[in-house]
């Protein structure tokens, strides 16, 4: 049979009685043939990465305490897992494993150099500890379960700290390494986030990269499904800390999805859904405390059926408008502008052209000194920072009778400073000053979402 994947995320294993309740799901679903995939414990991944900043600082105290504290807090939950005390295999892994840990920030600290491959090796402990001890804790409860080490399976390159995924060789290693520890009544447990490169050589996905893990894992398997499990509801319409009124989203469109997270949407990493995707595996995003309550349902085959689904804003970002009288009737400019951003290797978000001018976006910490050198060789260049995209997304947008007037009317007092339309129909973005970017979203989400919803719209 096909499996489920089961992702958990950091707050849904923080402490022991959030592993029992994650337990008492994996129990539930051992019919499903589950693959468990697990994030660090709590903000135990942060914690690493500042352990090893100080340790490059030349910090040492510093980071042997920053160890000493996550010692604690994971024996402290294995500890309250198992009441006649931790298994001794177990234990030896802890010992051995906040050994390892700590002979990496010597090191660091008497290199003072961090490098992205010894960083990933440090920041991998979280995941691993993660996984052996809730595995363990599922086999003192009975179950049938088996701990898999990621980095069997998931084969990357060897770009340390953001390793690009070798889905062949995934595909290739999960048949052979988990498949068969999955099965009616059995359960894998394995880590989100890490990986491995031909070589063995531990790598790691990037941050969020826990539900990319998941995806991967699900294509590899032909899951039936990939469950990410996490401290909301399913996805909602906005972002509830801007919009308390924020309403969940039943179903929702892999398109829709993917650019609610490459626009800010917290739920989901923007690269999860892309491996789901192409394998037609429907994603569901689930509340672990509450695994009764609403969810959503992520696939290819469906809309949520309003003319806007959802808002998304993401922010600071910085707003570069590039002015040239050569751009008129001319070719080759586009090319020559985007050249330079090229060799810079800087990403651009959104375009919006003119005759003479373009208007693009990019990340708050592009190199805007090197940019503005470049570019001022053949165009004038302003720049405008401290910026924010409000994305509007939706199936239906174009196929709404008013909705741009809503909108605008909407915003009629914000200053709009750039516009631009998705090439696939279903994003309808706006720059605004960071300073109004979230009453730009409770505005928005009152007049396209709300009003809707009141009306009888399906939320």
């Amino acid at each position: 049979m096909n499996p489920r994947v089961m992702k958990f995320g950091g707050s849904s294993v923080a402490d022991a009685a959030c592993m029992r309740q994650v337990a008492t799901l994996v129990r539930e679903a051992l019919p499903a043939a589950p693959l468990v995939v697990l994030s660090a414990m709590g903000k135990t991944t942060n914690a690493l990465f500042a352990a090893a900043k100080a340790a490059e600082a030349g910090d040492l105290p510093a980071a042997l305490e920053g160890v000493k504290a996550l010692i604690r807090a994971h024996r402290s939950s294995a500890e309250g897992l198992f009441a006649t005390g931790l298994p001794e295999d177990l234990d030896r892994f802890l010992t051995e494993a906040f050994g390892q840990l700590e002979l990496f920030l010597r090191g660091v600290a008497l290199l003072h150099e961090l490098s992205p491959r010894t960083q990933d090796a440090i920041a991998a402990h979280g995941e691993l500890l993660s996984t052996r001890i809730f595995a363990a804790f599922l086999r003192s409860e009975g179950l049938d379960a088996t701990w898999v080490d990621a980095r069997q399976v998931l084969r990357t390159d060897a770009t340390f700290g953001e390793g690009q995924p070798q889905t062949g060789r995934i595909k290739a290693l999960a048949l052979e390494k988990l498949l068969p520890s999955l099965g009616p009544g059995r359960v894998a447990v394995t880590q989100g986030y890490i990986g491995a490169t031909e070589d063995g050589l531990t790598t790691t996905l990037g941050r969020g990269g826990s539900d990319y893990s998941a995806a991967l894992f699900g294509a590899a398997l032909r899951a039936s499904e990939v469950q990410i499990w996490t401290d909301v509801e399913g996805v909602l319409t906005c972002d509830p800390r801007i919009v308390p009124n924020a309403l969940p989203i039943p179903e929702l469109a892999f398109d829709e999805a993917a650019e609610l997270a490459a626009f800010g949407a917290k739920v989901l990493h923007p690269a999860t859904i892309q491996p789901a995707v192409e394998a037609d595996i429907p994603v569901t995003v689930r509340h672990t405390q509450r695994p009764g309550g609403r969810f959503t349902t992520i696939t290819s085959h469906v809309s949520s059926g309003r003319s806007v689904t959802a808002l998304a804003s993401r922010g600071p970002v910085t707003v570069l408008t590039v002015a040239s009288s050569r751009m008129l009737a001319q070719s080759g400019f586009l090319a020559r502008l985007f050249e330079v951003f090229g060799r810079l290797k800087v990403s651009v978000d959104l375009i919006a052209t003119a005759e003479v001018s373009v208007s693009l976006t990019v990340d708050a910490d592009a190199p805007l000194q090197a940019l503005q050198e470049q570019l001022s060789s053949f165009a004038s260049v302003n720049i405008h920072e401290d910026r924010a995209i409000v994305a509007v997304v939706g199936e239906r947008l174009k196929k709404t009778a008013g909705l741009g007037g809503r909108l605008f009317g909407a915003l009629n007092d914000i200053n709009i400073e750039m516009i631009s339309m998705g090439a696939n129909e279903i994003n309808l973005s706006l720059v605004v000053r960071r300073s109004d970017e979230h009453e730009a979203l409770r505005r928005l989400h009152a007049a396209l979402i709300e009003t809707d919803h009141l009306k009888g719209g399906q939320p």
